[in-house]
Parts: C-alpha cells; structure tokens; sequence
C-alpha cells in the first residue's frame, strides 16, 4: 500500500526481497494470509491506524495484512526511507498523522527517543523480545535483526585467509581487496558500534586505514554483485543481502559466500529493526494492539516466511537456511548504545567519505 501523495522509491533491494517471497510461495512455503477469527480472551479493535513505514514494503506488506485480517483494523501505510521519516515527525511534531513508525534501522529510531517523540510500548509487548534487542527505557521494541558479514568471493580468497576481526581490513594485505557502502545505515551503525567499543580515535584510524585499502559502492546490492562476478574481492554488507540473491537465482549459482566475523567482534554487529508508537498518536489503542502483533509468534511466523532477517522472538527461526541467531556471537552492546548515528556520520565526513 503506498500514500498517493507520497512519492515512493522503488529499489533493487525491495524488487530482490518480492522475488525471495514468490519463490517461498512458489515452493508452498509461503502460506496466503488467511482471515483469523479472535478468540474470546482478546479484545476487539476498530478503526484505522497510520504506520510510517521504513522497513522494506515486501516485509511490511504481509505483517499489515495478517494484522489487519486478525483484528480488523485498518492500517493505512506510507513507505519512505527510515531517516527520511524520522526527519519528517521532528517536523511535523504533535501534528504528525503517524500512530506507529517502524524503521529499518535503530539510529532513526534512537533519535526520536532522545527527542521525545516516542510514547511508551506496553511492558507486555517488551517482555516478548529478549531486553538486548529493545530500548532499554521501552520506548521502542525490536521485529527483526541483521547480521554484519564480509562476503567474499570464493574464486580469490580461500576460507583460511580470511580476517579473523574487522580491523585486519585496514592491514596492506587487503589493499584494493574490499568494499564498502559507507552511505548504508548498516556500515555507520557498524562505525557508531567500533566508537562506543574501541573509542573514536580508533574508530578513525579503521576508517582512514579502510578507505586507504577499499573501495566505496552506492549500495549494499551493487557490491555484492561486484564481489559475485568477481570485480572485488570481499565486501561488508548485511546478511540477507546474500540470502535474497541465493533465492533469486539459486544458492549453486552464487560465486561468494558469507563470512561471520564472531568473537564478539564488531564485525559481528547485529543491526536491529524496531518498531515504536508515537507520543501524539491519536490512536494509541491500535498503535499498541499493531507493535504487540509484531512481535507475537503469529506476527513474527509471517515475517519468518517472507524476509530473510532474523526474527528475535525466541523460538521462532528463519524458512532460509540462515546461520543461527545464538551462533553469530556479536559484540557486548546494546542496541540503544549506538545512540543516532551522528558521530559516525561526523566521523565519516572528516575522513572525506561522503
């Protein structure tokens, strides 16, 4: 669903992620969304709700409709760029026809905590999501997770030459032998995690040393595909990047696989998408009732069918054969720690990278 006053971009990422669902529906792993009757227990809602959507529409899409079929509520959706919403409520203020925004990434998400424009999610919701994954002060809860990888290509580095932490990227050995996207939301929260882990000279030391040894791509899904057809040897990207492509053409047919930095390294970062209702919502009852679905097992069994980031529901896992969520051993840091994202992106303009 798309606002007809909005303008809504289209990007590859979003086309390769309909493609990963047709083929899950294609395969009969991927079930219609069916109309779901209440139970007695629950209560019934009414009315129409507004959600600012930054998340990707082929993820989002599907979540809405089931909610919409269990409780019937109405969702009317508007789809833009997280950053570009967060900016968007600062302006509009308590005038905002948002209920709920629900972002791609955490730093959007963490500016509008810190600036007081969130309303509190209900303890009930929180408690559904392991407390690492939401903010700490539940101003705002997380759906989905992804994995920071190096994907490489198999055809110009063995297993075994792989670096064992993200710093070894900055080392001569991989000079003109990496990628990186540093406009993506998921490399400077990597470069805000490096700040709060290690201090921002060394931060900067990574990044000067990075953008000695690499080269810098438009977005995460040119440079996987310059690492696939062999135009550079490694990149830094999210997870599912990989995943969607394997479900495009075919897991056999890719010339790259994932490398899974672990060891608490911030390689290893998990990047979180989270969900939060606004302070001024004028429907709070819906907001909420919406950001409980999210994280209920039937909203995140949907978003396991349909996406291939990690659900952060315990016990619910991913229909693509993804590493396991316990076995990725990221780094000691809350997802709230990487603050809003400034100081990576101040940083990132004194080393003349933007």
């Amino acid at each position: 669903m798309k606002d007809a006053a909005r303008a809504v971009r289209v990007t590859r990422r979003q086309l390769v992620r309909g493609s990963a669902a047709a083929l899950l529906l294609a395969a009969g792993r991927l079930a219609p969304a069916r109309a779901a009757t209440p139970s007695a227990g629950e209560a019934k809602l009414s009315g129409t709700m507004t959600l600012y959507n930054g998340q990707h529409e082929s993820t989002t899409d599907p979540l809405v409709k089931a909610f919409e079929a269990k409780t019937g509520v109405k969702v009317r959706v508007r789809s833009a760029e997280s950053d570009e919403f967060a900016s968007q409520i600062l302006e509009e203020g308590s005038r905002s026809p948002a209920d709920v925004f629900y972002s791609e990434e955490s730093a959007p998400m963490n500016l509008l905590a810190e600036k007081r424009m969130l309303g509190p999610v209900a303890a009930g919701t929180l408690k559904q999501i392991p407390e690492q994954y939401s903010d700490a002060q539940g101003r705002w809860v997380g759906v989905s997770a992804r994995a920071r990888v190096l994907v490489y290509n198999t055809g110009m580095v063995a297993a075994s030459a792989l670096p064992q932490s993200i710093y070894d990227l900055t080392e001569a050995a991989w000079k003109d032998k990496v990628g990186f996207v540093p406009t993506s939301g998921g490399f400077r929260e990597q470069l805000a995690a490096i700040i709060v882990l290690a201090g921002e000279d060394r931060a900067k030391s990574w990044l000067e040393g990075l953008k000695r040894n690499g080269k810098i791509y438009r977005a995460n899904g040119d440079l996987l595909d310059a690492v696939d057809r062999g135009q550079i040897a490694t990149g830094l990207i999210n997870h599912y990047y990989w995943f969607q492509e394997a479900a495009e053409i075919g897991a056999a047919k890719m010339r790259s696989q994932l490398h899974y930095f672990g060891h608490h390294d911030p390689g290893a970062l998990l990047n979180v998408s989270p969900a939060g209702m606004l302070k001024s919502s004028k429907h709070p009852d819906l907001a909420q009732a919406f950001l409980a679905f999210l994280v209920s097992e039937e909203g995140q069994q949907v978003l396991a069918k349909v996406s291939t980031e990690y659900p952060l529901r315990p016990g619910v896992t991913s229909n693509a054969p993804l590493k396991p969520l316990a076995e990725l051993e990221p780094p000691a840091i809350s997802v709230g720690e990487l603050g809003d994202g400034q100081n990576a992106l101040e940083l990132e303009q004194e080393v003349d990278l933007l």
